[in-house]
């Protein structure tokens, strides 16, 4: 068990910041200090005493980052109350199910999303508050024979704004100070969330995550000196999802940080614009950022004749990528310690550029059922090609690794590990073995120092005519910093590999291509991929795809739903799968 107590880190950090600068909404000017945050809390505490919320009730959370969110999120746990976080992308009917799923009593929702669902839909939702100003949407009525653990019956009156500072008042009559932020007593051993994730197998699990996992991943994050005191952090990853929620958003408040939450659509132009203007300490991002903004702005550069002839030539070579590597630093804000990919495998050219610059990244590995770090290392230790090292709050093993590579599959446990996935004690035991590991389903190794190296994912594995394992996250690597590739993903059928590719149709409208044009590059990158691949990895077709292909909340391309999709498209002459 964690020494450190979930809820006490953050009744610390609210007594040891109170005067320091906590959230801002990106492009506000309004910035909240601990005081402040500390006494919104409070008020909440009182809406939920209004509510008859009693402990391990569940309260209900989703929108875009904010102020708010994060309010409510501390509001809810600091009470004793269990959150769970719904991810912005998830659709009406998916919040319904959830939100009754997770028996929520309570939902807190922005002002677009509450449009969209239908209240009659939510079957254990008492009440429904707006992320904007903490107003009600609406009291849920029901028969009073359904009242039972509802009661007493919440009524408007009750959780009006006025009301909850009226009652604020009298509770704080001389005011409300940092003495008297005391929060509920709660076991760390104690359920404290739930997320929800569709992951890549289609089928939503709730993830029941401890105050001591979470509490292991701010205490990890805080004694490595990955988040330091005061840190300045921009989050845009997704707060519903355990990798921005940990690091972005808990770790950072327990340490002090000013967080800048991005509520927009995080692209590489908004958030250059926020890295050059906020500056931030450490940037916690997905590798297809970085991809993206490689791709766009690097990648363009060092294929100019005049600029590849000078990288062959010793001394001079370094003096190009010196200046590369300044430019992007400072694309990034310039002040940055490290930056931290996780998520999903970077791309191999990518990262191998970066090793070639010295920039000062990282990849970590994880998972929500262990909320979710397992593997990290820092940056000027960082092996290339490795998620790092696992860190001391867990343990790993490799099972049935093949005597030949050493691949096998990774199975974790240790203090990070969920309590099981709520309400479904038989997708609980397919996952964690009666030794307590918990089995990924990621393949890979791992080194004597404790570092792993991820090769794929079981299930996605495809195995060869002569029994060689396929790893098709590796050719895709190749095949997407190719002319004209936007994204891709292979597939097999009947023994052979199939490429499905989503174009770049932004370089291509520049480059005026027609239709024709763009499926004879395909072809000439299809030989060009064959030639770097294995045999048995070489692909015998490319299949151009109208659509960006539909991603998971850590954008991991959801495979499943297009090996029915291409097979679907067999027999078609062309090359647009559609």
């Amino acid at each position: 068990m964690i020494k450190e107590n979930f809820i006490r880190l953050f009744e610390d950090a609210f007594r040891k910041y109170w005067d320091m600068p906590a959230y801002s909404n990106y492009g506000d000017n309004i910035t909240l200090t601990y005081a402040d945050v500390a006494n919104r809390v409070a008020k909440l505490h009182i809406l939920f005493e209004q509510c008859n919320i009693q402990p391990f009730d569940k309260i209900a959370l989703i929108g875009r980052n904010n102020a708010n969110w994060a309010i409510t999120y501390i509001a809810s746990v600091t009470y004793g109350a269990v959150i769970v976080p719904i991810l912005q992308d998830f659709n009406a009917n998916d919040v319904h199910h959830i939100t009754n799923h997770s028996e929520s009593k309570l939902l807190f929702t922005s002002d677009n999303i509450w449009e969209n669902l239908e209240e009659e839909k939510l079957t254990t939702v008492k009440a429904v508050f707006s992320l904007t100003d903490f107003n009600c949407f609406t009291i849920i009525d029901r028969k009073e024979e359904e009242q039972d653990d509802f009661a007493p019956v919440i009524e408007r009156n009750q959780v009006k704004p006025e009301v909850i500072n009226t009652l604020f008042r009298s509770k704080y009559p001389h005011g409300f100070h940092k003495d008297h932020v005391r929060y509920v007593d709660k076991s760390n051993a104690e359920l404290v969330s739930i997320n929800y994730t569709s992951g890549t197998t289609g089928f939503s699990k709730g993830v029941m995550t401890s105050g001591n996992a979470l509490a292991g991943n701010i205490v990890f994050a805080i004694g490595t000196g990955i988040i330091q005191e005061g840190y300045k952090i921009i989050s845009f990853l997704p707060l519903a999802h355990a990798y921005g929620c940990a690091f972005d958003f808990l770790t950072a408040t327990c340490r002090g940080c000013h967080v800048h939450f991005i509520g927009k659509v995080p692209s590489p132009k908004i958030l250059l614009t926020a890295f050059a203007e906020v500056k931030p300490n450490v940037i916690f991002l997905v590798p297809l950022i970085i991809e993206k903004i490689y791709k766009k702005q690097i990648q363009p550069l060092i294929a100019k004749p005049t600029i590849r002839w000078v990288l062959r030539l010793p001394f001079l070579d370094q003096t190009i990528l010196s200046t590369i590597r300044k430019k992007l630093i400072h694309a990034f804000g310039g002040e940055f310690a490290q930056l931290v990919c996780g998520g999903a495998p970077m791309n191999a050219e990518v990262e191998e550029f970066l090793q070639k610059i010295k920039f000062p990244y990282t990849v970590g590995y994880g998972m929500t059922e262990c909320a979710p770090l397992i593997s990290f290392t820092p940056a000027d230790q960082f092996k290339a090609k490795s998620a790092g090292a696992i860190i001391p709050q867990m343990e790993a093993k490799v099972m049935d690794a093949d005597p030949n590579t050493g691949i096998g599959e990774i199975c974790v446990r240790g203090e990070n590990l969920m309590n099981g996935y709520f309400k479904n004690q038989e997708a609980t035991d397919s996952i964690i073995d009666d030794e307590g590991w918990l089995h990924t389903g990621d393949l890979g190794m791992i080194e004597a120092d404790g570092t792993i190296f991820i090769r794929g994912r079981s299930k996605s594995m495809i195995l060869g005519p002569s029994g060689q394992n396929i790893y098709p996250e590796e050719i895709e690597a190749k095949l997407n910093n190719m002319p004209f590739v936007m994204e891709s993903l292979v597939v097999e059928n009947n023994g052979r590999l199939h490429a499905l590719v989503y174009p770049d149709y932004e370089a291509v409208d520049l480059e005026k291509l027609d239709q024709k044009q763009l499926e004879k590059v395909m072809e000439e990158n299809r030989t060009a991929l064959n030639s770097i691949v294995a045999s048995y990895e070489s692909i015998a077709k490319i299949h151009l795809y109208p659509n960006e292909f539909e991603k998971t909340p850590k954008k991991s391309i959801k495979r499943y739903l297009y090996a029915t999709a291409f097979s679907k498209a067999q027999g078609v002459d062309n090359q647009t799968v559609v």
